[in-house]
């Protein structure tokens, strides 16, 4: 019986549960800007790596080199669109 408990998928709610009360701990607690977007940021990477891993399965198949190589291209991409937002709105290069 013990093989059918979703051992892995309770772990990984679990954690998903403490990443998002350490992010909302950044709105009580009243940190500094630098801090609170630095909390922020990392526990939502963990947190779209947790849900990618444990929730969809990304590394359970054959092809999960493929799979990976895929993420971090749009990861790539998505870094990309946002910096060079910035750089042509905010920072006034053009």
């Amino acid at each position: 019986m013990m093989e059918l408990f979703p051992r892995k998928q309770v772990i990984g709610f679990g954690f998903s549960l403490l990443l998002t009360a350490i992010a909302l701990a950044v709105y009580f607690f009243d940190l500094s800007f630098t801090a609170g977007m630095t909390i922020l940021l990392v526990t939502a990477f963990v947190q779209a790596a947790v849900q990618l891993v444990v929730f969809m399965h990304a590394g359970e198949t054959g092809d999960k080199g493929s799979i990976y190589t895929n993420i971090y291209y749009s990861l790539a991409i998505a870094l990309v669109t946002v910096f060079g937002t910035l750089l042509c709105m905010i920072w006034g290069y053009v």
